[in-house]
């Protein structure tokens, strides 16, 4: 059984607040770059650049990461093609790393590892919809739209409308 925790509503100003909060840190848009990790964090990057257009008139790249080439619990002998695209090169950019949800930290990890593929950055932010604690690794997101308190044995799920048809976030337990 599945219990609702955020409807579309509650994302969008999740998402809002977000992106009031990147433009007050960095001082407005100049130099910021949104990387959404696949799958969820693309659209959630491209509606926060939408959020940041409207607030400050200006537009900021989005890019796509694909992280999984990178996470440590890969079988060493998977093959995995990487569909990540970066619109420009990250040298001397903040990019904020966008996903939707942080447990342990490893998605954030891999997504260090693979950004550096691409440059070096001035600085990486991590920005995500939902916090649901539980960290393994010293990760700490920027920007959170909802902390969500879960116990491991529950899981948090996503669903956004450009991938999924709806904007919703359920709380079930893991079977």
């Amino acid at each position: 059984m599945a219990v609702a925790l955020l409807d579309a509503e509650d994302i969008r100003r999740g998402l809002v607040r977000i992106s009031h909060e990147i433009v007050e840190r960095n001082k407005g848009c100049q130099g910021l770059m949104l990387v959404g990790i696949r799958t969820r964090g693309v659209p959630l990057a491209q509606r926060l650049a939408c959020c940041l257009r409207e607030i400050e008139q200006r537009e900021v790249p989005v890019g796509v990461l694909d992280v999984r080439p990178h996470r440590d619990d890969r079988a060493p002998d998977e093959a995995v093609r990487e569909e990540s695209d970066m619109p420009q090169g990250v040298d001397q950019q903040t990019v904020i790393l966008v996903d939707d949800i942080i447990y342990t930290g490893r998605t954030a990890r891999a997504a260090l590892d693979a950004l550096m593929h691409y440059g070096r950055p001035g600085q990486v932010q991590l920005a995500v919809l939902v916090d649901r604690g539980h960290r393994e690794l010293p990760v700490r997101p920027d920007y959170v739209g909802r902390n969500i308190p879960t116990a491991r044995e529950e899981w948090v799920v996503v669903h956004l409308h450009e991938v999924d048809g709806c904007d919703e976030v359920l709380l079930t337990k893991r079977g």
